[in-house]
């Protein structure tokens, strides 16, 4: 075997080395999922009797509801909120990138400084407003930061999709106005179109951010019939009087499907978005 041979073998042998370092507590996970609480201890990686019914007592396992309840009203308010971050980032990132207007400069400086400010910092204003507002226990805290380009992630989703944007061509824009076509319809039928790659990305880390803001939901949901799926994963020992891990285990592998789905089938547009934003900048 020649030199060049030896070399791609060790370095894939390296590579598969590291894999089954990454996977192999997804492999516990799965494995834990289905075993009984004296097996959990146990140093086998499967159990000997697969108990499929964790799965489905831990579906049912908060009562008068089951996870098709907080699964449907995580996707509520997740759907709510990307639809407005994506309205309204697009909206902002095409003014600075393209209008003039005064002190464009020290609005956006002004804009990129606020991703300096801790997220913890502001919660405590945050939900003082918020209650005053008689906004708690709704999902308005949520909806209308995004709807005004704020909420979590949203000056960086701003500053992605204004790279993206600066990257366009600005000649597309002065045929548009030559054909009579305004800022709007230039921003709608011109700069949208070309912007698929960076929305999916926006949409992407838009959906992981808020499925797993656990914190945020904590604080202005109340009512179980809001919970979304992290608020009812903490109430599953809670319902059970007692520690049952192999249902918390199947549910909590359960919640991650949708957004491993999401990145696996937009992984196309998410690389090209990241990439041609970086690039062109």
């Amino acid at each position: 075997m020649t030199r060049h041979k030896w070399n791609s073998v060790i370095r894939h042998a390296v590579l598969i080395l590291f894999s089954l370092v990454m996977v192999y507590p997804v492999i516990w996970w799965i494995g834990a999922s289905l075993k009984t609480n004296q097996e959990l201890s146990s140093p086998t990686l499967f159990p000997s009797v697969p108990q499929w019914s964790n799965y489905i007592n831990g579906w049912n396992s908060v009562p008068g509801f089951t996870f098709t309840d907080f699964y449907l009203n995580t996707f509520y308010l997740i759907t709510a909120v990307i639809i407005v971050t994506v309205i309204s980032c697009t909206l902002v990132a095409f003014g600075f990138a393209r209008l003039d207007f005064p002190l464009r400069g020290f609005w956006f400086s002004l804009l990129m400084l606020t991703l300096m400010l801790p997220g913890q910092v502001l919660i405590i204003p945050q939900y003082a407003m918020f209650h005053q507002f008689g906004w708690v226990n709704t999902y308005l805290p949520f909806i209308v930061p995004h709807a005004l380009a704020g909420g979590a992630g949203g000056t960086f989703f701003v500053f992605l999709l204004v790279q993206f944007i600066r990257g366009i061509p600005r000649e597309l824009d002065e045929s548009a106005k030559i054909d009579g076509c305004s800022w709007f319809g230039i921003y709608w039928r011109i700069v949208m179109p070309l912007m698929k790659p960076s929305i999916v990305t926006v949409i992407i880390f838009c959906f992981l951010w808020n499925w797993d803001d656990f914190l945020g939901h904590l604080l202005y949901i109340n009512s179980v019939d809001k919970y979304t799926v992290g608020l009812a994963l903490r109430m599953i020992n809670d319902s059970q009087g007692g520690a049952e891990w192999g249902q918390l285990l199947a549910m909590s592998l359960v919640s991650i499907v949708p957004a491993t789905l999401l990145f696996v089938f937009a992984q196309k547009y998410f690389v090209e978005g990241v990439a041609t934003t970086g690039l062109k900048g």
